[in-house]
């Protein structure tokens, strides 16, 4: 008997020991997402293995203030279409900074406050005297007046829908289209801000192109998120969003990066 009320003894202090159940903390929600290409100051290639960027410092802010979400896949690049058609499917779970249309809200949710506004610019080959402060001014090029734009991205959809504009969405990425430009195979390149300046320093075109000063488009960006991801996950992360807008923190890194 005294054996057995000494093991009882035992198993009574080792399981006092342990911690109790609300004390075990809950493994972080993990929100799948990916860097898409061509889209900086959004996603930018620092060196071989690391992925910096506006979408990258707004990701560990959102972390950072809500240690319960986590994001994973930010530091693998991915086509945008590719990115847009996996969001929607469901293989990921957010997109940082979407442009948001009719179009895209019925294939997305869009959660939070605006994180940002972008503007539109047209950029031209140095040394081009184009003067451009309307669409007819684009129009009136013809036939000269191919404008380049990045395969998958809003601009293509901007431009479309003001008509009589001959567009090329071949290229996917910035660096091409800043090439194609100066090659002439493209009148204008139609593109968006913040971070046209810091672009062209990056691709060594600055003394190659210019930026043309009329701003022709605004829009403005939100986090987007899976129509598969549960509702309540979107609602907790677009809290975290209109916290850090409250305590200013969106429009500081705007401004890092622009």
């Amino acid at each position: 008997m005294r054996c057995i009320h000494s093991i009882s003894i035992a198993l009574l202090l080792a399981a006092c020991s342990l911690p109790s159940p609300a004390a075990v903390p809950m493994a972080p929600i993990l929100l799948r997402t990916a860097a898409q290409e061509g889209t900086e100051p959004k996603f930018i290639a620092d060196g071989k293995d690391r992925i910096i960027g506006l979408c990258i410092d707004l990701m560990r802010a959102v972390e950072q203030a809500d240690p319960g979400l986590r994001f994973v896949g930010d530091q693998r690049w991915k086509p945008l279409i590719r990115a847009y058609s996996e969001l929607e499917s469901g293989i990921e779970d957010v997109q940082c900074a979407m442009h948001r249309t009719a179009e895209r809200h019925k294939r997305f949710n869009f959660v939070g406050p605006v994180l940002y506004n972008t503007e539109y610019h047209f950029l031209a080959r140095a040394g081009d005297t184009v003067s451009i402060t309307s669409w007819d001014d684009v129009r009136k090029l013809a036939p000269n007046n191919v404008v380049l734009v990045n395969r998958g991205f809003a601009a293509a959809d901007i431009l479309g829908a003001m008509g009589g504009i001959e567009v090329d969405a071949s290229s996917t990425s910035p660096d091409l289209n800043l090439q194609k430009l100066i090659a002439g195979r493209g009148r204008l390149y139609f593109h968006r801000g913040p971070g046209l300046q810091k672009l062209l320093e990056r691709t060594g075109t600055t003394d190659k192109v210019q930026i043309l000063p009329q701003v022709m488009h605004s829009a403005k960006l939100y986090f987007a998120t899976s129509k598969h991801l549960d509702s309540r996950i979107g609602e907790r992360l677009a809290a975290v969003l209109y916290q850090l807008e409250k305590k200013g923190e969106l429009e500081r890194l705007m401004r890092k990066w622009d």
